[in-house]
């Protein structure tokens, strides 16, 4: 095809083209929200580092669920903050914990909303790593035990699904026998399949008292430079036994989301984390860019990659947006 017998332009001409022809298009079926939940009673603290997102008390956090699912949001991320924390992070699996009274309070509210759970250590460790430390290394085999013993708790409790975020080899495998081994045949697992040890965390690391207290979790989390370990990685947790397959961050490893899309038939999360919500944020308040717009671009992106959920803060305005349309 040459021009002139060929003009795209024909099919740009106006909005209402444009939409008809359009390959990508985002919808509210697409998105997870993820929300952060404290002790307490009455609290809505916004979360200096992300504007317009909250960390919510059990009982404030049902108002943003109700008013989610009115806008047609189905599925929930939770992430518990706990009040106490020790070296063994046993308040991740207690059965009056943050999380799993969570569950239960919004799936008896809320039956119809999917209620997913983070499954890992580092809200619930005094030093904030994402296992058990033996020598002041992340022993994997020993955390295994605990993730499974966690991720049953939350499927007790009535979690839809189970995402184990801790990148410890093995754990699907594991999460995936206790919970059947428990009855929870149904519980599904999005694993965090993929997960780069990424500077794009430093806002959710306030949100949730994760930072950890000393050195960092590149031994468990993958290296940035590395995609061929990213396919190793998925293919192993589908072996494993994941239901979903995830990638995090989403808009640095656009690449990698691909990758999986053409490799892969199972269903594929990308989480646009925290430092990527952020950094929107902040762009679009000094007015270097237009916010909304980057916003959309930016998950555009994420599904046109091959994305088939996209876990992001900006879903409930997002919803609100579709809404308006």
């Amino acid at each position: 095809m040459m021009f002139p017998e060929y003009r795209a332009r024909r099919l740009r001409k106006n909005e209402f083209v444009r939409s008809l022809v359009r390959e990508t298009n985002l919808s509210v079926n697409d998105f997870i929200y993820p929300l952060f939940i404290v002790e307490g009673k009455n609290i809505k603290e916004e979360i200096k580092s992300m504007p317009g997102i909250f960390r919510f008390s059990l009982d404030q956090v049902l108002d943003e669920v109700k008013t989610s699912l009115d806008l047609g949001l189905k599925a929930f991320l939770l992430f518990g903050i706990p009040a106490k924390k020790d070296e063994a992070g046993t308040s991740a699996f207690a059965k009056e914990g943050i999380i799993q009274r969570a569950v239960k309070t919004l799936k008896d509210k809320f039956p119809q909303a999917v209620i997913i759970t983070d499954v890992c250590m580092c809200e619930y460790t005094s030093h904030g790593h994402c296992g058990i430390l033996r020598g002041g290394e992340v022993d994997n085999d020993l955390t295994l035990e605990q993730l499974a013993r966690i991720a049953v708790s939350h499927a007790k409790a009535g979690a839809d699904w189970v995402a184990p975020s801790d990148m410890m080899d093995g754990r699907v495998a594991r999460i995936r026998e206790a919970l059947d081994e428990a009855g929870f045949t149904e519980v599904a697992i999005m694993s965090y399949a993929v997960k780069y040890c990424s500077s794009f965390y430093g806002p959710f690391r306030e949100a949730a008292e994760s930072a950890p207290q000393f050195g960092d979790r590149r031994s468990y989390q993958m290296d940035p430079p590395n995609a061929r370990e990213a396919m190793r990685e998925a293919l192993m947790d589908v072996e494993e036994g994941a239901d979903i397959i995830m990638v995090k961050p989403a808009m640095p490893y656009l690449d990698i989301i691909r990758m999986l899309r053409e490799n892969l038939h199972h269903p594929i999360a990308a989480y646009q984390v925290s430092g990527e919500y952020s950094m929107l944020r902040a762009a679009g308040k000094l007015g270097y860019l237009d916010e909304e717009r980057v916003m959309w671009e930016s998950l555009i992106s994420i599904k046109r990659a091959g994305a088939d959920l996209i876990i992001s803060y900006f879903a409930k305005r997002v919803a609100e947006l579709l809404q308006r349309a």
